[in-house]
């Protein structure tokens, strides 16, 4: 599913808002998590789960092309936990 696709979902389980307010609505809701993750916080979500970041250090990786080494620095990225509820639903037999 794309932006698009999940905003249209949304309109569509609540024809009484103007698609622009959707819009508006998914990207603040986006925008809210993104600038919590930024600042180092955690989201989590109930039934559904958790983002996080997490820390890599800084290595040494390899070009594929040349296969000359290359410094990577340390970085934080983003991370995402799903909630038990999501869990049993994606397993269900």
């Amino acid at each position: 599913m794309i932006r698009s696709e999940l905003v249209q979902r949304v309109a569509d389980a609540n024809p009484e808002l103007p698609l622009k307010d959707v819009e508006h609505l998914v990207s603040v809701i986006f925008e809210a998590i993104s600038a919590h993750l930024v600042a180092g916080g955690r989201v989590e979500l109930r039934g559904f789960g958790a983002f996080s970041t997490r820390a890599r250090d800084a290595r040494t990786g390899r070009n594929p092309r040349t296969g000359e080494p290359v410094d990577v620095s340390a970085k934080r990225v983003p991370y995402f936990k799903p909630g038990k509820e999501m869990r049993e639903r994606l397993n269900v037999a």
